[in-house]
């Protein structure tokens, strides 16, 4: 593509702003050979030879059915059945918006209402609502509602979560009078003397996420108790998947939980958009982000649903709005429903026991190689930190040439950690791909 100089004042100072002096410096971390790319589409093509030209540039592309990824951190790639596709494509899921005249919408609101439930029988939580942008903005939803509820300046987060969710969230808080600390890991998992040092009665919440950033399970129960004993909320991260095996938020007294659930029925596709879980105790329900949905009866005695809490300004709450929360994402929340409802619980532990069989399987295997090593000696799902002699990058070149995608570098967001990266497998993961990765790596010298 052929871009032309910048000359829109707006777009200069809009560069300017966020400290570049051209379009041209913006991108410059893009292939130079990329920037002058054209797409060479002669005039007055037929349809179909326009079909086959876009079909032989989307060839270009590699996708996830061509390379075999070991790529997580928050993405991940599972199962998704045909009928999830089949019954979500329909047009009447296509197509509607945000239901504004909700009670006309009655098939939506049931849609919402199955999802809320069934998030909170996985969550095991008493409250879900209808479903917020992705899991970074629920924790950070998360400790916004903590801060009203408990009119307290402190937040607690743990290092080991996930960066992009600490950013998200400090990005919501930046006009609130609140102070966010940072508690540092030890060994991978949350330093729990740490946390207890620095909880005090000015604390709102204690943010976690299980399994942490690094793959690692924490000790949820204990740093929920610690947290319950100053007065503080208890605020869980996590992943859908694993709760097939790993005890739930509700169980360990998780005040609010929270979770990304692109990963319930939905494709990675290009990392977005996401799907935001979020759910709490009953107490909380009058400060929950978002919509409620609920179900009554009419006059007739037939079942019927309708929005039964609303908490953005718009909807007449004015200064009293708890969220300026708006679109939930409905139709990925339709999508995990359909998935949710397929699995059932048997079916959800078993997917969650392949994730984590597979995982250590590749953990032991990895293990082989000499210059590769783990980070720490702890429990984990399907994601693990290992250590290497070799760059992370060079590591990754060598897999791509492979049609192999490499763990995560950590590097760039821990950089006491250069040489470590997370390593992630799901059920799609075959042991003859894990086999072709460590023969792979065998051939690397450090």
């Amino acid at each position: 593509m052929q871009y032309a100089p910048n000359t829109d004042k707006q777009l200069e100072d809009m560069l300017r702003a966020i400290g570049v002096n051209s379009f041209e410096a913006l991108i410059d971390t893009i292939p130079a050979e990329l920037h002058q790319r054209r797409l060479h589409v002669p005039e007055g093509l037929a349809e179909l030879d326009i079909i086959r030209l876009c079909e032989e540039l989307a060839g270009t592309n590699r996708s996830l059915q061509q390379l075999t990824s070991f790529l997580g951190a928050g993405a991940y790639a599972h199962v998704v059945p045909t009928v999830v596709d089949a019954l979500a494509a329909r047009g009447e899921w296509l197509t509607p918006y945000t239901p504004y005249q909700a009670e006309a919408s009655q098939g939506t609101l049931q849609a919402i209402y199955e999802f809320q439930s069934l998030v909170c029988e996985l969550l095991q939580m008493e409250v879900a609502n209808a479903s917020l942008y992705d899991g970074a903005s629920s924790a950070a939803e998360a400790a916004a509602v903590a801060l009203r509820a408990t009119q307290r300046p402190r937040i607690l987060v743990s290092e080991a979560v996930h960066p992009h969710t600490r950013e998200t969230m400090l990005t919501y808080l930046r006009g609130a009078s609140a102070a966010v600390q940072l508690i540092p890991t030890v060994e991978g998992i949350t330093d729990v003397e740490a946390l207890s040092k620095a909880l005090r009665d000015d604390v709102a919440c204690v943010i976690m996420q299980q399994p942490n950033v690094f793959g690692c399970l924490e000790p949820m129960a204990q740093a929920s108790e610690l947290t319950h004993r100053v007065g503080g909320l208890f605020v869980a991260s996590v992943y859908p998947i694993s709760l097939g095996v790993l005890a739930p938020p509700g169980a360990y007294g998780a005040d609010i939980a929270v979770a990304e659930g692109r990963c319930l029925g939905s494709p990675i596709a290009y990392g977005g958009p996401g799907l935001g879980l979020f759910a709490v105790t009953s107490a909380l329900v009058r400060r929950l982000p978002g919509r409620l949905v609920g179900c009554t009866v009419d006059q007739a005695g037939r079942t019927g649903y309708t929005l039964t809490l609303q908490t953005r300004e718009q909807h007449i709450r004015r200064e009293r709005a708890t969220s300026n929360i708006c679109t939930n994402e409905g139709w990925l929340a339709l999508r995990a429903t359909i998935f949710m409802s397929l699995l059932g619980p048997r079916g959800l532990e078993e997917m969650a026991t392949l994730n984590c069989r597979k995982a250590h399987y590749a953990y032991e295997r990895l293990r082989e190689i000499p210059w590769l090593s783990p980070a720490w000696d702890q429990p984990f799902f399907n994601e693990f930190t290992l250590q290497s002699a070799i760059s992370p990058k060079t590591v990754n070149r060598a897999l791509a040439r492979k049609g192999v995608i490499g763990g995560l570098p950590l590097g760039h967001w821990y950089p006491t950690m250069p040489k470590a990266s997370v390593w992630c497998v799901t059920e799609l993961i075959s042991r003859e791909a894990i086999d072709a990765l460590v023969t792979t790596l065998q051939d690397l010298k450090p």
